[in-house]
C-alpha cells in the first residue's frame, strides 16, 4: 500500500518535521510506503488534463496534513481518497464554520456571534458590539476565525477593550463568544480516530484563561466522562472527520462544552503525557479504510 503525505511547503520547523516523521514511521509499521510531498510540488505531479493521465505512481490514499482546502478538493476531484476530507478540514480551520455546522445538533457550545463581513474594509460602526454585549456580557471572548495554539484568542473586559482588539485584528474575520468562566485555564483535549476515543489529557494553566500547553499550561492524563466522549465522537461524525483533536471546556455542572476542533491536531504533547502514539492509530485506521474500499 502506498500513500502521499501532503504537507505545507512553507511551514518548515522541527515541530512539524517531527510530526511528519512519526506518521512516516507509523506507516512503515503497517507496511505502508508513505511519501512526503510538499503541496507546492504537486503541480509537477498532477496532470493539467485529467483525461490523459499516465500515472507512474498513483497512491492508494492521501494523508492531507495541511489546511490548503482548495488543494485537498483538487485531489478529491482527481479521485483520491483524502484523509481528512476537504470539507472536514475547512470546517475545522474556520471556527465560524465549525459553529455553523454544529449549530442545532444538540452539541453544547458557548453563545457565539459571527462578526459582520466588511469586504476587507475597516469597521466604521461598532453598533454590532453593543448588540452582542447585551447577550454575552463581559468579559467576552474574541476569537479570530483562523488560528492555532490559542494565539488568536483574546479576553476583553469592556466595550472599549473589545473595539481596540477588533481594530488590532484588522481585516481578519472573527467571532465573539461567551466566556465560560468556570473553565478558566482548563480544558480537555480528546483525540478521536474513526469512531473511537484514543486518548485524552486535561490541560490547566494558573496564569492564563487559555489552557494551551504552548501558552504555559501543564497537562496530565485524563479519563473522559461518558458525556465528554459522546460529545467528541458526535462532533467528529457531524464534521465527517476521520481523526481529530477535540477541545472541551467544563460547564458549571461539569457538562461538556465544545471549545474547538483540530482536524490535524499535533500529538507530541499527548504522547509525552499519556504514552499513546496517535500516529499509529491514524495509520491503522487508514489501512483498514483503504483495504475495505479496495475489496
Amino acid at each position: 500500500m502506498q500513500g502521499w503525505l501532503v504537507v505545507n511547503g512553507y511551514l518548515k520547523s522541527d515541530k512539524f518535521e517531527e510530526i511528519y516523521s512519526w506518521l512516516t514511521e507509523a506507516a512503515q509499521k503497517e507496511g505502508i510506503s508513505l511519501r512526503k510531498i510538499p503541496g507546492d510540488q504537486l503541480d509537477s505531479i498532477l496532470p493539467a488534463n485529467p483525461q490523459n493521465i499516465n500515472w507512474k505512481e498513483r497512491p492508494d490514499f492521501v494523508l492531507f496534513w495541511d489546511k490548503d482546502v482548495k488543494l485537498a478538493r483538487l485531489l478529491e476531484r482527481e479521485g483520491f481518497r483524502v484523509f481528512n476530507s476537504a470539507d472536514g478540514i475547512e470546517a475545522c480551520d474556520d471556527k465560524a464554520l465549525t459553529f455553523i455546522k454544529l449549530k442545532n445538533k444538540n452539541i453544547k457550545m458557548p453563545k457565539t456571534f459571527i462578526a459582520p463581513m466588511t469586504f476587507d474594509k475597516e469597521y466604521k460602526d461598532y453598533t454590532f458590539v453593543l448588540q452582542v454585549q447585551e447577550s454575552l456580557g463581559y468579559p467576552m471572548i474574541i476569537k479570530e476565525n483562523k488560528g492555532s495554539f490559542g494565539e488568536q484568542v483574546y479576553l476583553v473586559k469592556n466595550y472599549y477593550d473589545a473595539v481596540d482588539k477588533i481594530k488590532a485584528i484588522g481585516h481578519d474575520e472573527f467571532l465573539m463568544q461567551e466566556y465560560i468562566e468556570c473553565s478558566k485555564g482548563k480544558d480537555v483535549r480528546i483525540h478521536v480516530v474513526g469512531d473511537k476515543v484514543i486518548t485524552a489529557m486535561k490541560r490547566h494553566n494558573e496564569n492564563d484563561f487559555r489552557a494551551n500547553v504552548t501558552n504555559g499550561g501543564s497537562m496530565e492524563p485524563y479519563e473522559p466522562t461518558a458525556e465528554q466522549k459522546e460529545t467528541a465522537l458526535q462532533v467528529c461524525k457531524e464534521l465527517e472527520l476521520d481523526f481529530a483533536g477535540v477541545d472541551i471546556l467544563f460547564g458549571k455542572e461539569e457538562e461538556p462544552i465544545l471549545c474547538e476542533v483540530n482536524s490535524n491536531a499535533h500529538f507530541k504533547n499527548i504522547y509525552d503525557c499519556t504514552g499513546v502514539n496517535v500516529a499509529e492509530h491514524i495509520m491503522k485506521y487508514i489501512k483498514r479504510a483503504v483495504t475495505e474500499m479496495q475489496e
